[in-house]
């Protein structure tokens, strides 16, 4: 399988130690990883044209002409398949296998000339390259796609691709995942939370507020070449682009669509890196329900994803930390 992180250490249905450290990741081509997550400083990407709001985040750039920002986006919901208790960690792969992914996001402060916002958490998780998440290992992807436990990974179900990074002096985080998959009616997508006020506690971030609840959007053609590659090829059926998105507003970078760099041109399996800047109101509380539901899902939607906004029907397993439930994917 292409880009796949294992880690010999732990075991599939066995917690993770909560250490903040990387879990080691290895039968990927050491010169590909190395490569798709190499420590390499972009630019900020500037878009325009975003909704002003209250408790929102942007895409933002300085400007050196005013210092000011670019206009607020509205959040959107944070979904069904949030859960709690996600680990202070870069690399949340766990194992899993696909295409290597690396996002270095940039956190703003959109109310003070996008300053860099330092000790800001960011929290992110995603599904894997079969479209399942982590405590929801049996909500149905749609299509057709094999049981998300034949992937052979040694994956914990708990917490694969999740996770938190804590912003540097100049507002950074980087995390090390892969590619995600994708899952009917919704095209592929991350989901995130920028966190301000706590701290880091027993391996995962305690406290504080939420500024910003959103999601992070890949150009369809870069997904769906990714999405004839394996493992992903083996998950068939009819992939949701973004103009057909519940979601995602059409905004470009102002509505959470990432700038993508392949590794190498010529090899989309070598991975890819993700850029976006986030400005946020450092004031402002956001409860995560968003204001984006999309309208109704499809009805050959999963069950995960009903039209009455219910959480999956996949439940975590024994232990898992509490979910969120929320009214869309």
């Amino acid at each position: 399988m292409t880009g796949n992180h294992k880690d010999t250490s732990i075991t599939r249905r066995r917690a993770l130690a909560v250490t903040g450290g990387t879990v080691a990741a290895g039968g990927l081509a050491v010169a590909g990883y190395r490569s798709a997550f190499a420590d390499t400083t972009t630019g900020t990407e500037a878009t325009t044209g975003a909704a002003t709001g209250t408790g929102t985040a942007a895409t933002a750039s300085a400007s050196s002409a005013t210092g000011t920002c670019m206009t607020l986006m509205s959040s959107v919901t944070e979904g069904p398949y949030y859960l709690d208790g996600a680990l202070v960690r870069k690399d949340i792969t766990e194992g899993k296998s696909g295409v290597p992914l690396t996002l270095r996001l940039t956190v703003v402060d959109a109310t003070d000339g996008c300053t860099p916002v330092p000790g800001a958490a960011v929290e992110i998780w995603h599904c894997d390259a079969w479209g399942y998440y982590s405590g929801y290992t049996t909500a149905n992807p749609g299509g057709s796609a094999p049981a998300e436990s034949e992937d052979g990974s040694t994956a914990d179900d708990n917490t694969y691709l999740r996770g938190y990074q804590i912003a540097n002096a100049n507002g950074v985080v980087k995390f090390e995942t892969i590619f995600p998959g994708w899952y009917t009616p919704r095209t592929c997508h991350i989901h995130l939370k920028v966190h301000t006020g706590g701290e880091k506690e027993d391996g995962t971030y305690e406290g504080g507020k939420v500024n910003h609840t959103g999601q992070l959007f890949f150009a369809d053609d870069i997904a769906q070449e990714v999405f004839t590659l394996e493992p992903y090829a083996k998950h068939s059926g009819t992939y949701t682009k973004l103009d057909d998105d519940m979601v995602y507003d059409g905004g470009g970078a102002a509505g959470g669509l990432l700038t993508l760099k392949p590794v190498k041109k010529a090899d989309p399996s070598r991975g890819y890196k993700g850029t976006l800047t986030l400005g946020v109101d450092p004031d402002a509380e956001n409860s995560g329900a968003g204001s984006a539901g999309g309208g109704t899902p499809p009805g050959d939607a999963p069950t995960g994803t009903a039209p009455t906004g219910t959480p999956p029907t996949g439940t975590p397993p024994s232990g898992a930390p509490t979910a969120s439930a929320a009214a869309s994917s």
